[in-house]
């Protein structure tokens, strides 16, 4: 049985907004789903024995059932019994590159590579969409991961709908290492705090869904519009998590200082990104971003849009 190695994406939210609550109890939400290049590499193969193991190179991740790539693993041997009894367990290896707590969906994009390459190893032949019907039974992320590029998402964010990728952009991301949100926190502080503006009838929420197809936004990215793109930006959860994380807010504050078509919080944060056309000025946003904060917690990165989910590592 043949290990594989798969390339993880990170992913970032273009737009972000909430409509309402759910039956479910999660929110209602309309979002445009980017990944870039930044990327986790996650390598599989048979262990000879009857359990999941999960190994990583940064010893913050945890490595037990609470990980997102063991409970992929978990759920394809409860799928798959016969399989997972006559194949045996797997060793799941994390090499990290996306930031914890972050808003970048890096335990959502391992998750996604370990029910590809399960796929592969054992030799299932699933489609595109029972992949990602799978996905959603672990988190609302995990069905973009597998798909990747750029795409609307409505529901709790795993109903898809893929559009061209503007991945002729390049992208700086910036974090502190030190702060992690908790995006169950996030989204708790925002139904507290804005509960009462959620449209709360279906047939609203649906128009809302409907709407967000063939919004500015969706406009922009179909016509490759890179100065309209950056303005377009919006996260509704900067409302609750800024002024909780005054840093966070600062940090966004240094970038909007800078030449570049945008800047925005990611997801529930904490990282902060910003929107720009060339390499060169990326690298130029980073160094000016470096001398501006010169603190030794923050990290930053350069990196560019992407049309691709899960890929196989050569």
């Amino acid at each position: 049985m043949r290990a594989y190695s798969l390339i993880a994406p990170a992913k970032i939210n273009l737009y972000l907004e909430i409509i309402g609550d759910r039956p479910d109890g999660y929110h209602e939400l309309a979002m445009i789903l980017q990944s870039v290049a930044l990327s986790d590499r996650v390598d599989l193969r048979a262990n000879g024995t009857d359990r999941i193991r999960v190994f990583c190179d940064n010893p913050q991740v945890p490595i037990d059932e609470s990980n997102l790539a063991y409970r992929a693993a978990d759920l394809m041997a409860q799928q798959f019994p016969k399989l997972f009894e006559k194949l045996g367990g797997v060793d799941i290896m994390l090499e990290k590159k996306i930031p914890m707590g972050a808003g970048l969906a890096g335990g959502s994009a391992n998750a996604a590579a370990v029910l590809v390459g399960l796929d592969l190893m054992w030799n299932l032949g699933l489609t595109h969409s029972e992949l990602q019907a799978l996905a959603a039974r672990l988190g609302s992320d995990i069905p973009f991961c597998i798909s990747g590029g750029t795409a609307i998402a409505t529901g709790r964010g795993e109903q898809l709908a893929p559009l061209p990728s503007p991945d002729h952009l390049h992208v700086v991301l910036a974090k502190y290492r030190s702060i992690a949100v908790a995006t169950p926190w996030a989204y708790k502080a925002y139904r507290q705090q804005f509960g009462s503006s959620y449209i709360s009838d279906p047939a609203e929420q649906t128009g809302r869904r409907q709407q967000m197809h063939s919004g500015e936004m969706v406009g922009a990215i179909g016509q490759r519009d890179s100065k309209r793109i950056g303005q377009l930006l919006h996260n509704d959860l900067e409302k609750v998590v800024l002024p909780a994380y005054p840093k966070v807010a600062q940090l966004r504050q240094a970038l909007e200082q800078m030449e570049t078509l945008g800047v925005m919080m990611s997801g529930s944060g904490s990282t902060v990104f910003a929107l720009v056309e060339t390499q060169a000025q990326a690298k130029q946003v980073y160094q000016r971003l470096s001398a501006a904060i010169p603190d030794n917690d923050l990290s930053i990165w350069t990196t560019h849009l992407t049309a691709g989910g899960i890929q196989v590592s050569p």
